[in-house]
């Protein structure tokens, strides 16, 4: 479970809740037909902006940013792929085929079965670069659709409050049907920016955080693949990926 993401959610829910409560208007949460206007409206748009086979993967993204799979960290994998080049210079790059079974990393075993193949490195690179492409691309999908709904959202929160002040407007000649009215209006705003800004949007960016981290291990897998290829020594492999890593993080640091 991602402890942060948890956190996040309380906190946020908490102090929204706390501020309303001590307002005096915790009872708007529980506006029923500003709820089924904004999920409602925000959920058919996007029914129609995508086709089924991304939506389908929504409920696996949601579990996703609260319950994200252990990964390695860069610094694992540049170790596991310093002990590889150790091997390979030992006893042999095709010694390197044993050690399949125990790396549980599908992309780093297809690089390294390439290799054993004898395949050209630049296309050992570009076949490995696509994988990280299409990876990019199905996880966007998916983000796209959160960022979507973050952008649906208010403006079916503002239809609520156009809708609400009609009735206000109405029903002038009878006052007991005037706060209804005025709570939808409301409320409605207040459920489209809250599930912006506290729901989609975050979700997204979780997402994307994830899935740089997951293209990152790819990268430092591919640079380490290649320099075993290359021959180099294991002191050579940990140096070019100390380097790759550094560049990447002043790259980062500069977005």
């Amino acid at each position: 479970m991602d402890v942060m993401t948890v956190f996040g959610i309380i906190l946020g829910g908490a102090s929204i809740y706390y501020t309303m409560y001590v307002g005096g208007i915790a009872g708007l949460l529980l506006n029923l037909p500003a709820a089924v206007l904004v999920a409602g409206g925000t959920l058919g748009a996007t029914l129609v902006t995508y086709p089924f086979h991304i939506l389908k993967r929504l409920p696996k993204a949601i579990m996703f940013t609260i319950f994200p799979p252990k990964r390695h960290t860069p610094q694992y994998m540049m170790n596991l792929l310093i002990q590889l080049a150790e091997k390979a210079k030992k006893s042999g790059i095709d010694s390197l085929q044993d050690d399949f079974p125990k790396l549980n990393d599908p992309f780093l075993v297809d690089g390294l079965q390439m290799v054993l193949d004898g395949i050209d490195p630049n296309m050992v690179r570009e076949n490995l670069d696509k994988e990280i492409v299409f990876l990019r691309r199905r996880h966007s999908q998916v983000t796209a659709v959160f960022k979507s709904m973050g952008a649906y959202a208010p403006i079916f929160g503002l239809l609520g409050t156009l809708i609400g002040v009609v009735q206000v407007l109405q029903n002038l000649t009878d006052p007991t049907s005037i706060g209804a009215s005025m709570a939808v209006a409301v409320t409605t705003t207040f459920y489209g920016i809250f599930g912006t800004n506290f729901l989609f949007l975050p979700a997204a960016g979780k997402l994307s955080a994830l899935t740089e981290q997951e293209v990152l291990l790819k990268e430092v897998a591919i640079e380490g693949i290649l320099s075993i290829q290359a021959g180099d020594i294991p002191l050579i492999v940990s140096r070019k990926l100390h380097s790759y890593l550094a560049y990447k993080t002043r790259k980062e640091s500069k977005k």
